[in-house]
């Protein structure tokens, strides 16, 4: 995942015995602890408690016992030594130190304030055999010169205090560090940095909390730990983060990416040295994070269609004398985290399901500080669904939580749940907006699906066409039959050019359907790079005599390899349908920036909707009528998304709120007037 950086911590009492032993203590896991949570209660490092308890690597079981080292490290003479935790020595009068397993000379040498040299100097046989478990160290004393001591010199006795510890603070891995670059950014070596956090020695996870020398930034979203109502996340700011990933958009420029961060172009160069073969769309570069404070949040609102008479009009920040009330359906599934012993950032490398719902509310909760900026008299609260694709724990939230007074549910995720959570509400008549599902599903009156079906996506490009008074030719192979299909059955007039049984093309058969003085779309469907680049050659090749363009009705992979040259597809100006759009609006810049300050990260497309969806929906309770009135009064436009609803033939909603967007000639996307 281009990833934000978000922990989730669970709330619960936590209950552990520490017994007395020669600078050990004893810890019991309990159900949800990490080795940095144990670490930080016990002011030691992971690393330490990894020397002592090497099979904790492998992770922690519910529990199980630690032995814990003292963070003060003093010794009294009253301690008692075993043989399993024996650390230190006395022996004819000397300091002794009894190498245990998992450790090395870095380590022995921080422990005791020593330099490299004066321990070897004391232990000539560390230069030949290396250090060994088991073997009996002679410490010199820190103020000691290496010249005084030998191997048959009598050492006096020397009071052992170990060297001062760092405060130790952590840094969250972003997408596209590394362990060089964060070792660099903290002045640390790359072995110091697997030393304190040897768990990232294979690999480096994003989003992993590493243990850092010196002072770290750090900031954390603690999403929901209660299984009902959420109150807002709680966000601890240690620093802020010197760096962040910025990806770069369309038509910016060397001298407005240096504008934007407040930095010069050289220093822009040479944080990315990439950046002195030009400025390309999509590029990630590395960019002071937090030196241009973006502007506060005033997120205009947008224009809106009116279904009646196609006008632009706007939505109006009106304030009406009762709060609405907002209820979020999250999937955050807070039992199942508690109960697992997976470290944080193991679920978030893994979970995909988890960084999703994390994404959309981390823009969900952008929308609700906007709505406090603008003064929106709604209450939001939000939920942890609990839901899988088999079921959720929605009826115990609208019976315990009375959601039946709600003005508008957003959720759950799956379009089975939505379903059946609208069922629940239709006595009350409460909207249940389904968020990300595009399946056609069940009518219930209630029911809102807020993204686009394929076949209203097809349609509407189908619908853009013929408004131009276009000459539509479907270029369809054999294996697109459901293409062929829907085309032959829901859009008459369309030519299909001919395609043999063996699913071979002849470009002449193309041709000959053109027609002079209208715009001549040709369909084209299909992965054959062949019939792609045959196609292609037929449509350049007449431009001279006929106004042609490209058309794709659904994503097409075939299209973004080498085989096919991009610049044909500008010059075609290769047009397709799309639920969402490249905004550059000043409102859409503002929040990207927002966004960026507060996550340490760009926003993708479920942050954004997870803003669009929560936002509209606020904006629409806003104008003294039901979600229902101004859906089918009104369209909308937020960030990225469109609210274009219509009331079905069988019951509910759908969105038809599509954009026509195409390849331009200077290289970037453009919407389609």
């Amino acid at each position: 995942m281009k990833y934000i950086s978000i922990l989730i911590t669970t709330a619960f009492l936590m209950s552990y015995s520490v017994f007395s032993q020669d600078k050990i203590s004893k810890h019991t896991v309990v159900k949800g602890e990490t080795i940095n949570q144990i670490a930080q209660k016990y002011k030691v490092t992971p690393y330490d408690i990894y020397k002592l308890n090497p099979d904790a690597q492998s992770g922690l079981k519910l529990d199980s016992v630690l032995l814990i080292p003292s963070s003060s490290g003093k010794a009294t003479s009253s301690e008692k030594t075993t043989a399993s935790t024996v650390v230190t020595k006395k022996s004819n009068a000397a300091t002794t130190h009894e190498v245990m397993p998992k450790e090395t000379l870095f380590g022995i040498e921080k422990k005791y304030n020593i330099s490299d040299e004066a321990l070897k100097n004391a232990n000539p046989f560390l230069e030949k055999n290396g250090l060994q478990i088991g073997q009996t160290l002679v410490i010199p004393s820190g103020n000691s010169s290496s010249k005084d001591i030998s191997k048959d010199s009598k050492i006096p006795a020397t009071k052992l205090v170990p060297a001062k510890q760092d405060k130790y603070v952590y840094h969250d891995v972003l997408a596209k560090e590394t362990k060089y670059s964060i070792a660099k950014e903290y002045g640390i070596t790359v072995e110091e940095l697997e030393k304190r956090n040897p768990e990232v020695i294979p690999n480096l996870p994003v989003g992993y909390r590493l243990t850092i020398k010196g002072t770290a930034p750090k900031t954390t979203v603690v999403p929901p730990t209660v299984s009902h109502e959420v109150k807002t996340p709680v966000i601890e700011t240690f620093k802020k983060v010197s760096y962040a990933d910025y990806q770069v958009r369309p038509k910016e420029t060397l001298y407005s990416l240096s504008k934007t961060f407040g930095i010069s172009q050289d220093e822009l160069i040479r944080l990315n040295p990439t950046l002195s073969g030009g400025v390309q769309e999509g590029m990630i570069l590395k960019v002071p994070a937090g030196i241009m404070s973006p502007p506060e949040i005033k997120y205009d609102t947008k224009p809106e269609i009116k279904e009646e008479n196609k006008e632009i009009v706007t939505l109006s920040k009106k304030r009406t004398n009762d709060r609405k009330k907002i209820a979020l359906l999250l999937p955050f599934n807070l039992s199942k985290i508690q109960n697992d012993t997976t470290s944080t950032a193991t679920r978030l490398k893994k979970d995909k399901f988890l960084n999703m719902t994390l994404d959309f509310y981390s823009g969900a909760l952008m929308a609700i500080d906007s709505a406090k900026v603008l003064g929106l008299p709604i209450d939001v609260s939000i939920f942890d669904s609990q839901e899988t694709k088999n079921g959720s724990n929605v009826a115990a939230i609208i019976q315990n939580s009375r959601l039946q007074e709600a003005d508008a549910i957003i959720g759950p995720f799956y379009q089975s749940n939505a379903e059946a959570t609208a069922k629940l509400l239709g006595g009350s008549n409460v909207p249940v907006i389904s968020p990300l599902s595009r399946d056609k599903g069940n009518p219930f009156d209630n029911l809102y699906q807020t993204i686009p079906s394929n076949d209203i996506l097809k349609s509407a490009m189908f619908d853009y066409m013929r408004s131009k008074g276009g000459n539509i030719i479907a270029v369809v192979d054999k294996k697109k039959e459901s293409i062929r299909q829907y085309i032959q059955q829901n859009q008459k007039g369309v030519i299909f050019a001919p395609v043999t049984e063996a699913g071979d093309f002849n470009p002449a058969g193309l041709k000959i359907q053109f027609v002079s003085n209208k715009m001549n779309y040709v369909v084209m469907e299909t992965a054959n790079t062949a019939m792609i680049n045959a196609t292609i050659k037929v449509m350049l090749s007449s431009m001279p005599a006929y106004q042609v363009q490209l058309v794709i009705l659904e994503p097409n992979s075939t299209l973004d390899t080498d085989e096919v040259n991009f610049e044909s597809l500008t010059k075609l100006k290769l047009m397709y349908p799309s639920v969402t759009r490249e905004n550059e609006s000043p409102g859409a810049l503002i929040f990207d920036k927002d966004y960026r300050t507060k996550n340490k990260i760009n926003p993708n497309t479920y942050a954004i909707r997870g803003f669009d969806v929560t936002f509209d929906a606020m904006m629409r309770l806003s104008q003294g009528k039901t979600y229902e009135e101004t859906a089918s009064e009104i369209a909308t436009e937020q960030i990225d998304n469109k609210f274009q609803f219509y009331k079905k033939e069988d019951g509910g909603y759908a969105n038809k709120g599509v954009y026509i967007l195409y390849y331009d000639s200077d290289l970037t996307i453009k919407e389609a007037n």
